[in-house]
């Protein structure tokens, strides 16, 4: 086996300016689990230790990321991106982070506790200039290094022992008797010697994550930095899950000791949804910061929730069998060509409805209706662009219709490009529509029926042809003013069985334009 351990990616200090409300993160202000999610793209085998170290049994995995030395150098690089997100001072440019390895996990964490310590083994760079561990045998490490045999350091020194190695020389039975079983068991484990368990890190079926703030949130700005930290969770949630998020919700509680006494809700939220689904957090974090900018906070905040409301499969390209830059002049553009430089439209959208607002940013959507007026209803873009079939149609039927594709046919070659709103009655002589002059009719009719069911909700407007039941016979039309014209004839309703009425002669209405 080969473990690999590494601090925790919070740090125990205060803030250095007003800026920065607090960088110090301690364990009780985030769940711990989920600062170690990070680690589950390497190795199920993930285990957090004494709350501050982050366990990895890589042995089994190590072939698959190229090699023991090559997977050691995506570690420390992931770790040194949940650190940055967790608010922990990043590594100056050249400085690995502190690590440690070894056969077992109690070893890997002592070589850990030496490198915090300013001890660390030596190591050399190996091939393409990844870290390698070289350094004294196991049984030199000192006693504080294991957490079990801290109680007894004092004790222990004084009779000259400071090591694993002189530890394990002293006969068991006395040391059994003065330090008690557990000890000994502890230093076998350590050894190898004797078996380890170990509670597997396991992510929740649900992202719902809780952060303690360290400083009262006044502003955006504060509750955004908090949320940057619960963003970075929610990425490794979001890797480990293979999936991309859709819809996230933000909520903070309101500290209401600080209101006078005037009365508001406990929680506030906020609620951002993409396009398509990402873990791009980079852009989760831009709209976040858009929406909080146009957000006014009731009261100082004291907690955030971050919470995965909606997520989808995210599918992922298989890498190329060629080395970069190696394709044989083959043709730009395909699978395995890197996406282009540039903000995706979606992005862009999402971007721009968070800072103008929903309604000031809105894209088309095809409806299920053959009435030309009803045929596309303009939507806001963030709810529309991007989504499945199966998403849009589900927001249209909230709407008030069903979005569906028309099927195509001939006769919607005729259709105009430009619509009238409402249509135009026109006046009629001898049985032909006139607009400009007598109209002749060159194609139709085109016969449909559509918006019963408005009709049956009562929806139908004599004064607006465009509404209710529609019986129309469409032409195109033309003469040498008005040009092409969309025109139609509207047929009247037949009667109920029984009724009798005065038939009045056909109106005519222009609709559309080419």
């Amino acid at each position: 086996m080969h473990w690999i351990a590494l601090p925790l990616p919070w740090r125990d200090e205060p803030a250095t300016s007003p800026a920065d409300p607090g960088v110090g993160v301690a364990a009780d202000t985030m769940a711990a689990p989920a600062v170690g999610w990070w680690a589950l793209r390497f190795t199920p085998r993930v285990a957090l230790a004494d709350g501050d170290t982050v366990l990895l049994e890589v042995s089994t995995t190590e072939r698959l990321w190229g090699g023991r030395d090559a997977l050691l150098a995506l570690v420390l690089q992931a770790w040194a991106e949940a650190a940055g997100g967790q608010g922990a001072l990043p590594q100056p440019p050249g400085m690995l982070p502190p690590w440690g390895s070894g056969p077992t996990a109690l070893v890997a964490q002592a070589w850990l506790r030496m490198a915090l310590a300013g001890q660390a083994p030596r190591w050399q760079e190996g091939q393409e200039g990844r870290p390698r561990q070289q350094g004294p045998a196991v049984h030199t490490l000192p006693l504080h290094t294991l957490t079990a045999l801290r109680p007894h350091v004092a004790s222990l020194e004084r009779m000259g022992c400071r090591t694993w190695g002189a530890l394990r020389a002293l006969p068991r039975a006395g040391l059994a008797r003065r330090l008690g079983a557990g000890v000994l068991r502890v230093l076998d484990q350590a050894l190898g010697e004797a078996p380890e368990a170990h509670a597997w890190l396991e992510l929740p079926e649900q992202f719902v994550l809780t952060t303690e703030l360290p400083a009262l949130a006044t502003s955006a700005d504060a509750l955004l930095w908090s949320a940057h930290r619960c963003l970075t969770a929610l990425q490794g949630w979001l890797q480990a899950r293979q999936q991309g998020a859709l819809a996230l919700e933000l909520a903070w509680r309101h500290d209401l000791r600080r209101i006078d006494g005037v009365v508001i809700a406990p929680t506030q939220a906020l609620q951002v949804c993409t396009a398509q689904a990402t873990q791009d957090m980079a852009h989760l974090r831009r709209l976040l910061a858009e929406n909080l900018a146009r957000t006014a906070l009731a009261a100082p905040a004291n907690q955030i929730t971050l919470r995965l409301l909606e997520s989808a499969p995210l599918p992922h390209r298989s890498a190329s069998l060629l080395p970069p830059g190696n394709h044989g002049g083959g043709c730009p553009g395909g699978a395995d060509d890197p996406a282009p430089p540039g903000e995706a439209l979606h992005q862009l959208l999402e971007r721009l409805s968070a800072r103008l607002g929903p309604e000031q940013v809105q894209a088309p959507v095809l409806m299920a209706d053959h009435r030309p007026e009803h045929m596309q209803q303009w939507r806001p873009a963030a709810e529309v662009l991007g989504r499945p079939p199966a998403r849009r149609s589900a927001a249209a039927t909230a709407g008030g219709g069903a979005e569906a594709a028309l099927d195509a046919s001939p006769d919607a070659l005729l259709l105009p490009p430009w619509l009238l709103n409402p249509p135009q009655r026109l006046t009629v002589q001898g049985n032909r529509p006139c607009h400009h002059g007598l109209l002749r009719l060159l194609a139709g009719p085109h016969r449909f029926e559509a918006g019963w069911w408005s009709a049956a909700e009562g929806g139908a407007d004599p004064a607006h042809p465009g509404t209710g039941l529609a019986l129309r016979d469409y032409f195109v039309a033309h003469n040498a003013v008005a040009g092409l014209v969309w025109v139609f004839r509207e047929r009247l309703a037949p009667l109920p069985d029984g009724a009798q009425g005065r038939a009045r002669p056909p109106r005519w209405f222009l609709h559309g334009v080419f």
